[in-house]
């Protein structure tokens, strides 16, 4: 089993295909491939945690959740209302969260920290938000599908081990 780590897919948003300038022609091509690279990457036993910003509907998120693999977390992004979270699928939610993957300790969230518990001891900040426009931070990483590939990354990618 492995631990994924993702945000701000703005599943359905319109929107999003022309502010991130988002490669793709249309709301059902982004959709598609971003459930085509989650899947992909997220097999059935998988984790993954959604730092954020699913969808521009709530009424499609569990929809959007039963056709994507692995067990789902969400952390709440300033684009999930609450229906977001209540929607069927979810594992967990939240909206911050401290967990250890491969004996690093993270601390995740949908938005970037200046400092963070542990940032000292060499926690890990992950988040989403800024869809990779942020300057890099020590220890902090971008998981949004933005920066990623449009697609979930383990922490060994995002540490380029």
């Amino acid at each position: 089993m492995s631990v994924f780590f993702t945000a701000d897919t703005h599943f359905g948003d319109h929107r999003t295909i022309n502010i991130q300038r988002r490669p793709f022609a249309d709301v059902a091509t982004m959709d598609a491939a971003l459930i085509a690279g989650w899947n992909a990457v997220v097999g059935p036993e998988d984790s993954v945690w959604h730092l954020g910003d699913v969808a521009r509907r709530p009424d499609a998120v569990a929809d959007l959740l039963a056709r994507l693999n692995g067990r789902k977390h969400l952390l709440r992004g300033n684009n999930d209302p609450d229906a977001t979270l209540a929607a069927e699928g979810w594992a967990s939610v939240g909206d911050y969260a401290e967990i250890t993957v491969e004996e690093r300790n993270l601390v995740l969230c949908h938005y970037p920290f200046r400092s963070w518990n542990g940032q000292h001891r060499g926690a890990i900040n992950l988040h989403g938000h800024s869809h990779g426009r942020l300057k890099p931070m020590s220890r902090q990483y971008d998981v949004g599908v933005d920066p990623n590939g449009f697609a979930p990354v383990r922490l060994a990618q995002l540490l380029g081990a």
